[in-house]
């Protein structure tokens, strides 16, 4: 069914672009210039979405083998990843149960077993409290109680999510609103992570806007890739999720940062699996899928997180490979990824940071989302609306 759904949405795609048309939003939308600024309402956001609803924190291959573990700070919550021996992943807060430790340095590694660097306490894969150091002179002490603390987990798509709350009981695949069934067609669970880096950028919503904007395309980026890209796009909804696409399906290429266009006169079901999946695939809140070529099929996914203000967010840009590439290949996927990221920082998020500035004089009451930037509206309504929403109900959102 996702593959169907998968070949509908080619087949609109082709009519819109032998019409020369797009689909179009209802109306123009206007937001408060002061969403992207103001301090009470970005803590709203960092509590009431980021620190309550399912978050991409990797990818299934950063940490492929059993004992594998992946550790990060999170706005603020220190997250440790592992995968046990029998293969599944697992969440816990990076902390013994003592004292507060963290348990392991940010980064990744491989252990079975997990020692405080503090008092030495250990702990075991599945967040069991299996020593005390000298427990006769600490005293007595129920091991079965002091587990590490766990984070609800999940990884669908070659993709994993974590909620930072560890007393939620969201349901993570209703979130996913069937998007995941959408995502395996990327087969990512078995691509290679060629490399990751970590961009700073203005507010997290003026840089997320740009992952939802086909319309920039050809002015901002004239002079790197953008001269012979359509500004038009369809957008398609799963739930808070989209797919953003050119009604030419369009993908960069490494060739001089041409695109790639497919032939329609072929029919969409010969066409390849990369013009099938081609565009933005966002993840609420804060993630982008863009398919590109450099040194073979790859996507950049970038994780957008808020920084430490209502002005700062850094986003996590990971380059995955369908396939483990050559040494030629190598060199490609390089300069691929350092304009991808030359993009992004020069153009994309230095426009953002000169942007929010004039936002935050006070003298723009609103910012406008047109009828052809219906992503826009739809991502910034379901802002809205989670903020809107309590937790009781927070499920009766998704489907």
């Amino acid at each position: 069914m996702s593959k169907e759904k998968l070949i509908d949405m080619a087949l609109n795609n082709k009519m819109h672009a032998e019409a020369g048309t797009m689909e179009l939003a209802d109306t123009i939308v206007e937001i408060p210039a002061s969403n992207y600024f103001d301090k009470s309402r970005w803590q709203k956001e960092v509590d009431l979405i980021f620190k309550r609803i399912p978050l991409v924190l990797g990818v299934s291959n950063e940490i492929p083998n059993a004992g594998d573990y992946k550790s990060i700070d999170v706005l603020g919550v220190p997250v440790l990843i592992l995968r046990n021996s029998n293969g599944q992943v697992k969440a816990y807060l990076n902390a013994c149960i003592h004292r507060g430790a963290a348990l392991v340095e940010n980064g990744l590694g491989n252990k079975k077993r997990f020692s405080c660097p503090y008092h030495g306490w250990s702990y075991n894969e599945d967040g069991s409290l299996i020593g005390i150091s000298s427990q006769q002179d600490f005293g007595d002490l129920d091991k079965n109680c002091k587990s590490l603390i766990s984070l609800p987990i999940l990884e669908k798509a070659g993709i994993i999510w974590v909620i930072l709350n560890s007393n939620s009981n969201l349901d993570m695949e209703k979130f996913l609103s069937g998007y995941d069934k959408m995502l395996e067609l990327f087969d990512l669970e078995n691509w290679h992570v060629f490399s990751t880096r970590v961009v700073k950028g203005p507010n997290w919503k003026v840089a997320y806007d740009g992952y939802l904007d086909l319309y920039h395309l050809p002015v901002l980026h004239s002079e790197t890739f953008g001269k012979n890209i359509s500004n038009q796009a369809n957008y398609y909804e799963w739930g808070p999720h989209q797919r953003v696409v050119s009604p030419l399906a369009r993908i960069s290429s490494s060739e001089k940062g041409g695109v790639v266009t497919p032939d329609l006169d072929v029919p969409v079901e010969d066409w390849p699996m990369d013009m099938l999946m081609a565009g933005v695939w966002t993840i609420f809140p804060n993630v982008s899928i863009a398919s590109f070529r450099g040194g073979g099929r790859a996507v950049m996914l970038s994780q957008l997180m808020p920084g430490d203000n209502p002005e700062e967010s850094f986003t996590t840009q990971y380059y995955l490979m369908e396939k483990k590439p050559t040494k030629e290949q190598e060199i490609e996927a390089k300069k691929q990824f350092d304009l991808l990221e030359y993009v992004v920082r020069e153009e994309d998020y230095s426009t953002g940071l000169r942007l929010q500035k004039s936002l935050k004089t006070g003298m723009i009451d609103s910012v406008m989302f047109g009828k052809n930037e219906g992503g826009g509206q739809n991502f910034h309504g379901w802002v809205d609306k989670i903020l809107k929403t309590k937790d009781k109900d927070l499920m009766s959102l998704f489907s």
